[in-house]
């Protein structure tokens, strides 16, 4: 049966989509992101076992090679994502789509949708191509929305095979500029701008996502290449504008200035003098 690697579910958020959602964290990304707020969701556990001598409560032991978690015994003090050498979890779970149309019944009646993230919840296509497909199927959950958030780094046949059963997509843009996207996120931005294309053409592009961070990605240069791709989509795209902060990032982005909402106003001011009036901005700075 096609199983997910799922680093954690979130029964309940407002920030991941419109109105009430569960989000699925899904394991493993293609992005190496230096602004990473959850870096544990990057790699894919090797049972290499260096994890094992922190776990004070043996909720992680090491068997026939493989590392094997036990949830009862977790006293979430994370010392295992702290030591993980390639940015992993050793707590992740593997479920099957009944897995998580079971949570999904549980928590109906206070949801407006499901949206899987990561990582990189296109990694694993199948997966999520399966999931929202039983989701539409099913009488008790189809007035749930779908929705994806992504960093966009999927080809066009990918998208033609999860766009028929998906509602909404959150992509995230981390730099215009090619060199700097590049040393942003260790990857290019091309299929990123092209899936943003796909999607919006497919009608399906809920908001493009702006992680702003002070003199990094925030200068004129970079905020008029955005304004002028966004236009090239709509004036009526929806932005949002995600301030960097320093909670949970690791490597240089630690040395990185967090990004407050006096400039985030006039990141603002200056998308909406291009004609762009869809601006979401943080209703906190942390």
């Amino acid at each position: 049966m096609l199983r997910a690697t799922v680093n954690k579910i979130l029964t309940y958020s407002v920030v991941d989509g419109p109105g009430n959602r569960m989000v699925i964290f899904l394991q493993g990304c293609n992005f190496a992101c230096a602004a990473c707020h959850n870096p544990y969701t990057i790699g894919v556990c090797d049972d290499c076992g260096d994890c094992l001598p922190v776990c004070e409560p043996k909720a992680l032991t090491l068997q026939s090679g493989k590392i094997t978690f036990d949830a009862t015994l977790c006293t979430d003090c994370d010392n295992c994502l702290g030591i993980c050498p390639i940015s992993a979890s050793p707590m992740v779970q593997q479920m099957n789509v009944d897995d998580i149309l079971e949570i999904a019944r549980k928590h109906h009646p206070f949801l407006t949708g499901i949206t899987v993230s990561g990582g990189e919840a296109t990694l694993q296509l199948k997966f999520i191509t399966a999931l929202f497909t039983a989701i539409k199927a099913d009488p008790d959950l189809s007035n749930l929305t779908c929705f994806i958030d992504t960093n966009g780094h999927l080809g066009p046949k990918g998208w033609s095979q999860i766009l028929p059963v998906t509602d909404g997509v959150m992509m995230d843009v981390k730099a215009l500029d090619p060199t700097l996207h590049r040393t942003l996120t260790g990857q290019g931005n091309a299929k990123l701008l092209r899936a943003a294309r796909i999607v919006f053409d497919a009608g399906k592009l809920y908001e493009l996502r702006f992680m702003a961070a002070p003199d990094v990605n925030d200068t004129e240069k970079e905020i008029t290449a955005l304004a002028d791709f966004a236009l090239s989509l709509s004036p009526q795209i929806r932005i949002r504008i995600n301030a960097f902060q320093l909670h949970g990032v690791k490597g240089k982005a630690r040395d990185w200035n967090a990004m407050d909402k006096a400039r985030v106003d006039q990141i603002t001011t200056r998308l909406n003098a291009f004609g762009l009036q869809n601006i979401v901005t943080p209703a906190m700075y942390l």
